[in-house]
C-alpha cells in the first residue's frame, strides 16, 4: 500500500537532490496531494531504488570509511535513550494501528455474520443480500492478502528511527536532525539561517517554540526559560534534540544579511599553512561561548589583537554550519600589512585575532535554478562557501563551477573542486588560465553559452573588478538577467 511523504522525505529515500523532484513536479511528473508524494509514484520514477542504493545507507558507508566503532555509533545514530524514545513512540504509533485494525477486523466479521442470518431469514434468495456478501467476502480476502512489501515504505519507517525531520513554522523549511546533532546544529548544516548566539545554552537567542512532537534535552543550560515560556512549549534549540520522528517549531529565520547583527571577537589562530607558493590557509576558532554568526559568501575584516594598526578584508571561506572554525585563503600581496605579517612568520599558531563583521550582500538567493558559480583566483573562496551551502540546502538540481587562474598557483584548491565532481553526480567544474582576467572571462563567457545557455541559470561571480564586469557584460549581452547575476568584488 502506497505511503504518502514530503517532498524532502522522498528525496531522501530515492537519493536525489530535493530540487531535483520539484522540478519534476514543476513539469507535471510528480502530483502532489495537499504537498505530499506518493511512494508509487516514486517508485514508478525511480524502480531501480534498493534499500542499499538510498542516500542514508550511502551516508553510512562514508562514515565507515572515515571511522570505526564508537566514532561510527556517534556520527550515525543518536544516543541510546534517544533512540530508545523514537523506538517507543514508533511502537505506539503501530500498537495504535494494530488496535484499529483488530477492531475493523471484529466490525467486519460481526456484519458477515449478521448479513448471513439475514440471508438464511429470508431463504437465501434476497439477490441483494447475497451481492453484499459477496463483497464483503471478498473485501476482506483481499484486505487479508500477502501483499509485495513497497520498499519506500520500509525505508521510511527505518528513517524515522535514525533520523527525525523537522518542519519549521512560518517558513516552511525542513532538515533532518541526525546522529548526534542538536537542533540548532542540524538546522545549520542543512543551511538555514536561525537565530542564535552562543551555542551553548547561555544567550537563550536560539529558543523556538515545539508546536507538535516532542524533543529531549541533551545537555545542561545556564540560560533559564521562565515559567510562561515553558508553558508555551519553548525550548533552546542548541540543547535539544528530536525525540520523536517528526517535529514542528516555531522560529523566524533571517532573511538575508540585513538580519545578521554585527560582532566582534577574538579568535585563535588555529592554524597556518601554505596551499601554494602564494597562497595561505589561515584557519581561525572562535570562544565556545561566542561564535560568529554569518551568511555564506559574507566578508569580515580581521585584525591583530595585540593593538597594532594591522588590518585587512578576507572573503570567509567556509560554511556556515561550522561556525566555529572561520577559513581564510590570502594572497600574497606586499601592499596587504596582515598577508605580509603572515608570509613573514610573523603570526604564529595560538595568536590572537579580533575579527570584526560580517559584511557583504554576495548570498545565495532561494529559488531552485540550477547554479553556475565563477571565480578568479581566491575569489574562490567565497564562492567555496557558496557551494558548501548550496550542498547542505540540497534544492539546487545541478551545481557548475568555472575557475580562472590568473596566477601559476591560482588553482590552489583543485583537490577540492575534483572531490566534489567524484563524490556529487549534480557538480561539475571547469579550471581555466589566462595572464589577464578580463581576457580570461571573456573566454569563459564563451565556454558558458556553449555549455549552459540552454538551462535558465544563476550566476554568481566572484573575483577582481575587471574579471567581475566583463564577466557580467558578457552574460548581460547574452541575454541573461540581472535578476540572475550577483557578483562580489574582491581586490
Amino acid at each position: 500500500m502506497a505511503q504518502w511523504v514530503t517532498v524532502w522525505r522522498a528525496a531522501q529515500l530515492v537519493g536525489v537532490p530535493r530540487g531535483v523532484l520539484q522540478q519534476r513536479v514543476r513539469s507535471g511528473e510528480i502530483e502532489l496531494a495537499d504537498g505530499l508524494v506518493s511512494t508509487e509514484a516514486l517508485l514508478r520514477l525511480y524502480p531501480q531504488t534498493e534499500l542499499e542504493a538510498s542516500g542514508m545507507f550511502e551516508r553510512v558507508a562514508q562514515i565507515r570509511e572515515e571511522a570505526f566503532g564508537r566514532r561510527v555509533r556517534e556520527r550515525l545514530l543518536p544516543s541510546q535513550e534517544v533512540l530508545a524514545q523514537r523506538l517507543f513512540r514508533q511502537s505506539q504509533e503501530l500498537a495504535d494501528v494494530q488496535r484499529h485494525l483488530q477492531r475493523y477486523h471484529a466490525l467486519v466479521i460481526a456484519l458477515r455474520e449478521h448479513l448471513r442470518h439475514l440471508s438464511a431469514e429470508a431463504g437465501g434468495m434476497d439477490p441483494r443480500l447475497l451481492a453484499m456478501q459477496r463483497q464483503l467476502n471478498d473485501g476482506l480476502a483481499r484486505a487479508l492478502a500477502t501483499e509485495p512489501v513497497d520498499v519506500l515504505d520500509v525505508m521510511d519507517d527505518m528513517l524515522k528511527v535514525v533520523s527525525a525531520q523537522v518542519t519549521l513554522r512560518p517558513s516552511g523549511h525542513q532538515f533532518a536532525v541526525e546522529g548526534r546533532n542538536t537542533l540548532l546544529q542540524a538546522g545549520m548544516r542543512a543551511g538555514l539561517k536561525l537565530n542564535y548566539g552562543c551555542g551553548n545554552g547561555t544567550c537563550g537567542m536560539c529558543k523556538v517554540r515545539v508546536t507538535s512532537g516532542q524533543v529531549v534535552r541533551t545537555m545542561p543550560t545556564d540560560y533559564a526559560l521562565s515559567e510562561n515560556e515553558r508553558a508555551q512549549g519553548y525550548v533552546l534549540a542548541c540543547a535539544h534534540t528530536a525525540a520523536s520522528s517528526e517535529i514542528t517549531l516555531e522560529t523566524l529565520e533571517a532573511a538575508g544579511p540585513a538580519d545578521i547583527p554585527q560582532q566582534q571577537l577574538v579568535t585563535t589562530v588555529r592554524a597556518l599553512r601554505p596551499l601554494a607558493t602564494d597562497t595561505l590557509l589561515l584557519h581561525l576558532q572562535t570562544p565556545r561561548s561566542n561564535r560568529l554568526r554569518f551568511l555564506a559568501g559574507q566578508w569580515v575584516t580581521l585584525g591583530l589583537a595585540e593593538g597594532e594598526d594591522v588590518h585587512a578584508q578576507y572573503s570567509i571561506a567556509s560554511c556556515p554550519c561550522d561556525d566555529r572554525n572561520l577559513l581564510f585563503y590570502v594572497p600574497r600581496d606586499a601592499a596587504d600589512p596582515l598577508a605580509a605579517r603572515l608570509f613573514g612568520g610573523g603570526l604564529k599558531p595560538g595568536a590572537a585575532v579580533t575579527v570584526w563583521g560580517p559584511g557583504g550582500d554576495f548570498v545565495l538567493t532561494e529559488d531552485a535554478h540550477p547554479l553556475v558559480f565563477a571565480a578568479c583566483d581566491t575569489g574562490f573562496a567565497p564562492v567555496q562557501s557558496l557551494i558548501e551551502h548550496a550542498l547542505s540546502v540540497d534544492a539546487a538540481p545541478s551545481i557548475s563551477l568555472f575557475w580562472l587562474a590568473t596566477r601559476p598557483d591560482g588553482h590552489f584548491m583543485a583537490n577540492q573542486c575534483r572531490a566534489w565532481s567524484e563524490a556529487l553526480d549534480p557538480f561539475e567544474y571547469t579550471l581555466s588560465t589566462h595572464a589577464e582576467a578580463a581576457t580570461g572571462a571573456s573566454q569563459m563567457a564563451a565556454a558558458m553559452r556553449a555549455d549552459l545557455f540552454d538551462i535558465d541559470c544563476v550566476f554568481y561571480m566572484a573575483g577582481p573588478a575587471a574579471f567581475v564586469d566583463t564577466l557580467r557584460a558578457e552574460l548581460a549581452a547574452a541575454g541573461v538577467p540581472a535578476s540572475q547575476m550577483h557578483t562580489e568584488v574582491i581586490e
